[in-house]
């Protein structure tokens, strides 16, 4: 590992992962529609889906039994919509392209990175060893280790606390408005990048020490590390 004294200084940066680092979500709508259809449900639609975005697997499912008044216990529901997703997630996640550059650019100053994802461990798992981003991101939290998920601040914190950061030193990156309140819950700061356009303007956002209205279009990795030099010089 290089000499952790680099212009981001003790910072460690925490990355959600679903909409993120990578764009899974396809995936998951498309393991959802199949889950949905099987138990009934033939008309899960995108713009349904976009309102679980950022929410955990578990919290998604239980959203689904109140919403289409299924019987299905929501375990039988979680395990059939993980398998699906298996599948699709196994076949192709692509990375973003400056996020993967992001996440080297990271690892070449060694500042410590972790995972924080409301995904299972072992949708995280296929995805980070399928994209190669395993061998960077080695410290891993799903939502599933922690009491609650997004928007409590329980998987960011989980990851300061396997890192061996404070809170405070830790800056987070999301997509979605539950991670975005978690991360303000946590006492850390946000680097938001919102997934679905149209909940730029969410409450939850107006937390984030940067926003990015213009999502992953407008992030860049030079310009993120920029920002993360001069977020450690005014802390100190």
């Amino acid at each position: 590992m290089l000499d952790r004294m680099s212009d981001l200084g003790t910072l460690s940066v925490i990355f959600d992962l679903d909409g993120t680092l990578v764009d899974s979500e396809p995936n998951y709508y498309e393991a959802s529609r199949q889950t949905l259809a099987a138990h009934g449900v033939p008309d899960f639609t995108w713009a349904e889906h976009e309102s679980y975005v950022g929410v955990s697997t578990g919290e998604t499912v239980a959203r689904w039994r109140e919403r289409h008044g299924l019987s299905a216990p929501e375990g039988d529901l979680l395990a059939e919509m993980n398998l699906r997703y298996l599948e699709l997630a196994r076949a192709r996640t692509p990375v973003y392209p400056e996020m993967r550059k992001f996440v080297e650019l990271l690892a070449a100053d060694g500042v410590p990175t972790a995972v924080a994802s409301g995904s299972s461990p072992e949708a995280i798992e296929v995805i980070l060893a399928g994209t190669g981003l395993g061998a960077y991101l080695r410290t891993v939290v799903s939502a599933e280790e922690v009491p609650h998920g997004k928007p409590a601040p329980d998987v960011f914190l989980e990851a300061a606390r396997r890192l061996g950061t404070d809170p405070v030193d830790c800056v987070v990156l999301e997509d979605a408005a539950p991670g975005a309140a978690a991360a303000h819950a946590a006492g850390m700061r946000c680097l938001a990048i919102p997934y679905v356009a149209a909940q730029a303007l969410a409450p939850e956002f107006a937390t984030a020490d940067l926003l990015l209205h213009g999502g992953q279009g407008e992030f860049t990795a030079q310009s993120a590390y920029a920002w993360l030099r001069d977020t450690a010089a005014r802390a100190h």
